[in-house]
């Protein structure tokens, strides 16, 4: 069977999967050879999509594991910049030290990523503007040209602040999304779909797989789960793409890759679905990273279960 796989359009007109595979940590996947043949069985389960970063250290993995599952032009790699690499500190942005960190991820790569997104910010350093114009400059030269570029965790002054001066507008911004961080994210998403930047959601089985008890969301999750024959993973995922997000998603179990890949073949959540999910989610303001889109960004008043 063909698997018709879902996308949703960028800014810049490119079709971004709609489900990526989040290539997590060395360390997670076992770093070296295993994290490859973890890869490697992602793409032969039918993952179009691999989500790493310069953090996760596996780069290098993901790009072999491309080339030797000969998918270059087939897999949708993003990957993100890290502020470890020196780019900015308290003196400035570092625009060698820019160059020299994006040079590292495409020797790392083998390749340029299709997606590159500006990682962990430094919110209190005032860097946000010139950043994004460094990285823009290296669009414009030709260092990664045919590249999209975003950002991720990004706040909504942080998103302004790159507008306001952007020559290219941030075609992604990846953060912690899930039905419990709605009503904290509701103002971001709508600032972003103003314009015209996409949501890619990570940690979007949180509510399921990390909150203490699973809060109001895991029984209505539970019950269109029942109803469908399908996993309740399956059903956040969804739950995610009806919203017309991303959602990246990481296992290095080859069942749940397979499963994971197999979501383009289930049909949409009715707005029904979606909208009792939605109810419960809003009851509840829970975050995993609780250190992303915190500061300077008040949560809801409401509690972290119900």
């Amino acid at each position: 069977m063909t698997i018709a796989h879902r996308t949703v359009k960028l800014n810049d007109g490119k079709l971004i999967p709609a489900l990526g595979w989040g290539n997590a940590s060395s360390g997670l996947l076992g770093g070296g050879q295993k994290s490859v043949d973890t890869a490697k069985l992602a793409i032969a389960s039918g993952i179009t999509h691999i989500d790493t970063a310069q953090l996760y250290d596996t780069e290098s993995e993901t790009g072999q594991a491309v080339r030797e599952s000969g998918a270059q032009g087939k897999v949708w790699v993003t990957t993100k910049l890290s502020h470890k690499e020196g780019i900015a500190d308290a003196s400035g942005v570092n625009a060698a030290a820019l160059r020299k960190s994006v040079e590292g991820s495409l020797a790392r790569l083998g390749a340029k990523p299709d997606l590159l997104l500006i990682h962990n910010i430094d919110v209190s350093a005032g860097h946000i503007a010139p950043l994004w114009t460094a990285l823009e400059d290296l669009v414009l030269d030709g260092t990664l040209e045919g590249v999209s570029i975003g950002v991720s965790n990004y706040r909504p002054q942080d998103i302004e602040a790159v507008v306001a001066v952007a020559r290219i507008v941030p075609a992604v911004n990846q953060f912690e999304f899930h039905p419990y961080t709605l009503a904290h994210t509701a103002d971001l998403i709508a600032l972003q779909k103003k314009h015209g930047i996409a949501t890619e959601a990570y940690g979007p089985l949180g509510p399921l797989l990390q909150h203490p008890t699973g809060g109001p969301v895991k029984p209505v999750v539970e019950r269109i789960a029942k109803a469908r024959s399908i996993a309740p993973t399956d059903v956040l995922l969804l739950w995610v793409r009806s919203k017309g997000h991303v959602a990246i998603s990481g296992s290095a179990k080859a069942e749940n890759l397979k499963k994971l890949a197999a979501l383009d073949t289930l049909e949409d959540l009715t707005a029904e679905e979606v909208a009792q999910i939605d109810e419960a989610g809003r009851k509840v303001h829970w975050r995993r990273y609780k250190d992303h889109h915190s500061r300077d960004f008040p949560a809801p008043d409401l509690p972290e279960d119900a």
